[in-house]
């Protein structure tokens, strides 16, 4: 990736909200040379959205779980179908606040999701409904709950510290 995209994807990571003008200046391009290379960024899939990162706690969440689950080994297509579709139907018939749910390995579990909770009874209440999902092995679920009012946290959600080490990346190529 060029000099200029790495740059540009860092500073709207730090702050989406300013102008093409703003970005410009701060980059020592022209507003059109940002504008195009947004489009292109977005075009080629680097940019898939444009949010904002709450305080969540502000919002009424007091916990982060970080769930790790396993699934039964070497489930077939079919299976993992099965897993999906219940997955889709548990979260339409319980919406929540998900940030994430990825496959992986670590900690011998093959999935992670990441989840806000107004509190220890939705928390639970979760868990109750992730046992429900076919082929998953209920002896290996854990959760690493945050208390989202904990003042003593290192940093929470940010995009800032990633947007920096960005800028390194076009050094090592």
């Amino acid at each position: 990736m060029k000099n200029l995209k790495l740059r540009l994807l860092s500073e709207l990571m730090k702050n989406s909200r300013r102008s093409d003008r703003q970005l410009a200046k701060s980059l020592g391009v022209s507003q059109p040379t940002v504008t195009r290379t947004i489009h292109k960024l977005e075009e080629e899939g680097y940019i898939k959205e444009y949010t904002i990162i709450p305080d969540f706690n502000k919002l009424g969440y007091d916990l982060m779980g970080l769930t790790f689950v396993k699934h039964r080994e070497n489930l077939s297509k079919e299976e993992w179908k099965e897993v999906h579709k219940k997955t889709g139907q548990l979260e339409k018939e319980n919406p929540h606040a998900s940030l994430m749910a990825v496959s992986g390995i670590g900690f011998n579990r093959d999935v992670a999701f990441i989840t806000f909770y107004q509190s220890y009874s939705d928390y639970a209440k979760a868990m109750r409904i992730v046992r429900e999902v076919p082929y998953t092995d209920l002896d290996q679920l854990e959760t690493f709950l945050v208390n989202l009012k904990d003042q003593s946290h290192y940093r929470l959600l940010s995009m800032s510290a990633i947007a920096n080490h960005i800028l390194t990346l076009e050094k090592q190529e």
